[in-house]
């Protein structure tokens, strides 16, 4: 026997191909119990794996269950023949064993394909013939002289073949003779009148180097058939895919008789096709692969329906089969799948790459190539010129949601039947690039001098046209003492104070750094604007007069209008500032004065019962205000104390002066100053917190300002006066009245006011009494 030659194939298997790779191995017919069919490596590390055989396919017992050992790391399967197996490649050339393969939770399988070759060196008888018991044959006595009875299998080229057993009359007929083919033929004769016999024949076949092999055929002569068998269909043709797998149905004839039976008398033998005896059914027992055996396209069947009791009563159907090729092997291309990653900036036109796909059943076949868009559905900025994928449009990825990736497939069909396509994944990832640089408008902030620490003063609004948009931070280069930036928001905050006088408009520099527009995390662009903050003036100073008390006399004219004095303010802290506004508060009791913006003027009314006609002193409190544009308005008093002497008091008689008087009235002038305090902001809080100790000390604080309010009483001094007016600022008046206590002179009283010199008189308007005075000292004497 020739041995046969090895075929171990070892995998590594990638879990997802075995169910498309199939297995295909060839053993000799002479291979005997034991004889290792193909071995598998396989790849499993977390579990133990199993290996099984799950059908044979046409069924049989020569294939034992297939053995897993584990081997250096990996697991080691084997496919052996078992102990019954007896191959033929005239009876069964092909087997399909399907094998499952388990690795914890992953299960796979896939075919193995068998294929039974003739051995040249392996000469024996085939079939009945050669068993034991011998091949019996049943034959009418009907049939023909030299009618071919039986075909014996030859075991190979040049084999000879001849009855060695005795056929003497009168027993035989005459003797039975074979051919060169093998055919077993009738007597010359004929066996008419042999019914019942049986005859054996004992075969002897022969051939190269003395070798030989015998066997034994026992033919029984019936009578003549009395029944008669018959198809039910005609002839036909039949046509089938060559993907039919062996011991696929291909036909099935029925014939009309008694417990019929069902043979192929031609061709014989059929490799590709076998009848089943009983059912009739024409099945596969080969693959039909045209690419590998073209004469499988056409076969052309004569099948023999007899009965089973009576073999003679026959009858025979031709028909042919037509094997259709069929398309089964989708195209295959390279790159089956495609992942690559471009900049936004790719130019159009860009060849992203070509596509390189054959069919496997058609090598030099035209394919048809597709582009399908998964996402974006309706995306525009790759095409498909033949092979080639390219980018169609530009990619731009400053807009929400235009890019970033880009899936789809490139879809290849055949020109087969049926149509087989291929789908190749295509993804393109659009990075995205910095092209553009950050920018702002200048913008003017106004903010109050007197604002605040962290006081907004506005927002840096950035603009980039690189997505995402907002990707901005803010800076101030160099920094800045007095604002600040947000980094985020860009947001300007106030850090120090603002002086209006020292610095009006302050420019600050806002750097614009964009961040996360880029595949590099390390590019980026900057921009930068210029932003005005105007400082408004706020009024914070009160002006100032100079001085801010006067003292002065003047000398009325009848009906006749005089400047008294012009007053001079200012702001020593904004010299700029020199509008204000005068208004007369207090001590115009007469309204005999009035102010032409800052002069003062007194209006001198014509003779009659108002016209003083003794001297009398005013004493004016005159609020000057800032009339600017700035708030708030900030206003102090002036203290102008004005002696009116009128001129016609010397012409007043005098003999008053030389009146006795025993008892009088000393007139006594008290001014009453109401003061208003305003307190600094940050005292309101001092006061809040201090209130409890404030109203513990409400008792002493109380009788002090009585005694100071009696000593005002008791000794007024101008001097002083004015100072405590002038300290008190946003006043808004001052209350000025006359008391008139009644009291006794002394001796020593009466002998002064006797020794003063009146040469003046006048009448009260209040009290309508009439008085003495002095025009130099302004002393009274009430008559």
């Amino acid at each position: 026997m020739v041995l046969l030659r090895p075929l171990v194939l070892l995998l590594a298997l990638v879990v997802s191909d075995l169910h498309c790779l199939p297995w295909f191995t060839n053993v000799s017919e002479s291979q005997g119990p034991g004889t290792i069919l193909q071995s598998f490596s396989f790849n499993c590390s977390s579990h133990t794996p199993t290996l099984e055989l799950l059908h044979v396919q046409p069924p049989t017992t020569f294939f034992n269950p297939p053995s897993l050992t584990r081997w250096q790391g990996i697991y080691v399967g084997k496919m052996t023949l078992s102990s019954s197996a007896r191959l033929d490649a005239l009876t069964v050339n092909h087997y399909e064993l399907q094998l499952r393969f388990t690795c914890g939770n992953h299960v796979m399988e896939g075919p193995l394909s068998v294929d039974v070759q003739r051995d040249p060196g392996r000469i024996q008888c085939a079939g009945r013939f050669a068993s034991p018991a011998g091949e019996i044959i049943q034959v009418p006595e009907t049939v023909k002289p030299g009618a071919w009875l039986y075909t014996l299998l030859l075991p190979g080229q040049g084999a000879q073949m001849s009855i060695t057993s005795a056929q003497d009359p009168p027993y035989f007929p005459g003797p039975f003779s074979i051919n060169g083919q093998g055919w077993l033929q009738a007597p010359s004769q004929g066996l008419k009148g042999q019914a019942q016999k049986v005859f054996q024949l004992q075969i002897l076949v022969t051939f190269g180097q003395g070798r030989s092999c015998s066997g034994m055929l026992t033919v029984k002569v019936l009578p003549a058939p009395s029944r008669q068998v018959s198809f039910l269909q005609q002839a036909q043709n039949i046509t089938i895919p060559e993907n039919l797998v062996p011991g696929s149905k291909v036909v099935q004839v029925q014939a009309r008789g008694f417990d019929v039976r069902y043979e192929i008398l031609s061709p014989v033998p059929c490799r590709l096709f076998s009848i089943g005896r009983v059912d009739g059914v024409v099945r596969t027992t080969s693959p039909l692969e045209l690419a590998q055996a073209p004469d499988a396209a056409v076969t052309r069947l004569r099948v023999k329906a007899f009965e089973w009791l009576w073999p003679w009563a026959s009858a025979e159907l031709d028909f042919r089969v037509d094997v259709q090729s069929v398309n089964r092997w989708a195209p295959r291309c390279t790159p089956a799948l495609l992942v690559t990653q471009i900049p936004e900036t790719t130019p159009v036109g860009t060849v992203l790459n070509t596509f390189t796909c054959t069919d496997p059943e058609s090598p030099g076949s035209t394919l048809d190539y597709q582009l399908l868009f998964h996402s974006p559905a309706d995306a525009a900025s790759l095409c498909l010129q033949d092979r080639v994928l390219e980018v169609n449009a530009t990619l731009d990825c400053d807009t929400p949601g235009a890019c970033f990736h880009h899936a789809a497939s490139i879809l290849v069909l055949d020109s087969g039947q049926p149509p087989m396509t291929t789908e190749v994944p295509v993804l393109v990832m659009v990075t995205p690039v910095n092209e553009f640089s950050p920018a702002c408008v200048p913008r003017t902030f106004r903010v109050r001098e007197d604002a605040g620490p962290h006081a907004l003063l506005g927002s840096v609004v950035g603009k980039d046209m690189d997505y995402p948009h907002d990707s901005i931070e803010y800076s101030s280069p160099g920094g800045s003492a007095t604002f600040a930036v947000d980094r985020l928001s860009g947001e300007v905050r106030l850090l120090g104070p603002l002086d209006y006088e020292l610095q009006k408009f302050h420019r600050l520099t806002v750097l614009l750094t964009d961040h996360s527009q880029d595949q590099d995390p390390t590019c980026h662009r900057s921009g930068s604007c210029t932003i005005t903050i105007e400082v408004e003036d706020v009024n914070d100073h009160a002006p100032e007069c100079e001085p801010p008390f006067q003292e002065l006399t003047i000398h009325t004219h009848l009906g006749r209008s005089m400047e008294v004095t012009r007053m001079s303010c200012r702001v020593p802290q904004e010299p700029q500032r020199l509008a204000f506004s005068y208004s007369i508060v207090g001590g115009n009791s007469r309204s005999q004065f009035s102010l032409q913006g800052a002069v003062l003027v007194h209006n001198d009314p014509m003779l009659g019962p108002s016209w003083p006609e003794q001297p009398h002193t005013y004493e004016l409190l005159i609020r000057v205000a800032d009339a600017g544009p700035s708030t708030p308005h900030l206003s102090t008093t002036a203290t102008i104390i004005v002696h009116l002497v009128p001129w016609r008091a010397s012409t007043v008689a005098t003999s008053t002066h030389r009146a006795t008087v025993t008892s009088m009235m000393t007139p006594l002038l008290v001014t009453d100053t109401e003061a208003f305090w305003q307190p600094e902001p940050w005292f309101v809080v001092v006061l809040t917190v201090t209130s409890a100790l404030l109203l513990l000390a409400l008792g002493w604080l109380l009788s002090r300002l009585l005694r100071g309010l009696a000593q005002v009483l008791q000794a007024p001094s101008k001097p002083t006066q004015a100072l405590l007016l002038n300290s008190i600022q946003g006043a808004e008046g001052s209350v000025e009245g006359f008391m008139e206590p009644p009291r006794m002179e002394t001796p020593q009283a009466l002998s002064s006011v006797i020794s003063l010199h009146f040469d003046g008189r006048a009448q009260d308007p209040c009290t309508g009494r009439d008085y003495l005075f002095n025009t130099h000292t302004g002393a009274r004497r009430w008559l």
